[in-house]
């Protein structure tokens, strides 16, 4: 009986180990399909170049050579730890010019509002829109729509999650910003954009997860499942995009037909164990990839070594 019940703890063990760690027979992302629409997810990046800020800049040039990358999403605290405070903060050339320099990143990147950016200047982050060409934020929170292959659409939602969370709404003196903004008419705009829209591909992208494992502050999430949650669910959004934790989590949970991402750090990262409702965590630092065909709707969660440790395929008929 005692050998019996080790037996079945060493397996249950294994079953959470192979879900959080990286596979053994993790491959470079090589091609994808014909005619597909890509672009690079990339978070938490901002460390001026520290830690595996470098090599995995470099990795996203490479994958954008490869692959032909059409943007690259910046999904919040580009700049740890105090934002920045003008549009000629010397940390836009340390933390992003110069580090994201490979010519495939020479594209169009849309940015969001992180906790660290809520720090300093939030409207020198939407400003510097007009000093650098790629830099692509029209506001705090916006929408874009792209047209793919064979009639297929995609809509990507960009939200600011720090004004729609108490924690940094109260704390006047550490995020001076984020209690100005109009938390109803960015949740009334999220839930209009949402209706309006008849793409074939949904996906909402914060810095903020909805769920996740971490030991940050509960009410971050709670506040996003009670404000956020119900309209990914109500308008079905294929995925919801975040960062914020520093490590790669796939999420699902009963009663949603959204896949919860949580993508990992561009630069450091942290420890992660599975929850209720975890379809793969990994620790590792890295960036995604998206694929979007009429049919499919591809990411892929890779390593600083650009190599896959996980997919999700979402798909039509």
């Amino acid at each position: 009986m005692i050998k019996k019940f080790r037996e079945c703890v060493l397996f249950a063990f294994a079953i959470v180990l192979s879900t959080c760690v990286q596979s053994l027979n993790a491959q470079k992302l090589s091609e994808l399909p014909d005619n597909s629409f890509n672009f690079i997810i990339a978070t938490d990046l901002g460390r001026n170049g520290y830690y595996d800020q470098k090599p995995i800049a470099h990795q996203m040039g490479e994958t954008a050579d490869q692959l032909g990358i059409e943007f690259v999403i910046a999904s919040g605290d580009v700049f740890h730890y105090d934002g920045v405070q003008s549009v000629n903060d010397p940390l836009w050339m340390t933390n992003f010019e110069s580090i994201y320099s490979h010519p495939e990143l020479q594209v169009e990147w849309y940015p969001l509002l992180g906790n660290h950016e809520y720090r300093g200047n939030t409207q020198a982050v939407i400003d510097y829109s007009q000093v650098s060409r790629r830099w692509c934020m029209p506001d705090r929170y916006y929408t874009q729509s792209y047209d793919l292959e064979n009639g297929a659409t995609l809509r990507i939602v960009y939200i600011d999650t720090p004004s729609l969370i108490d924690k940094y709404r109260n704390g006047k003196k550490k995020y001076p910003d984020a209690g100005h903004q109009d938390m109803e008419k960015q949740l009334a705009w999220i839930d209009s954009t949402l209706n309006a829209s008849t793409e074939t591909w949904k996906i909402v992208v914060g810095h903020h997860p909805v769920f996740a494992e971490t030991s940050k502050d509960e009410n971050e999430r709670t506040d996003m499942q009670a404000r956020v949650a119900p309209l990914l669910k109500k308008y079905k959004v294929d995925y919801y995009i975040c960062g914020h934790i520093h490590n790669f989590q796939h999420i699902r949970k009963d009663g949603f037909d959204t896949d919860f991402v949580v993508n990992t750090s561009a630069s450091r990262s942290r420890k992660v164990k599975p929850i209720e409702g975890t379809v793969f965590c990994n620790p590792e630092t890295g960036f995604s990839v998206m694929s979007a065909t009429n049919k499919t709707l591809d990411l892929y969660l890779l390593n600083k070594n650009a190599e896959v440790l996980h997919k999700i395929t979402r798909t039509k008929k």
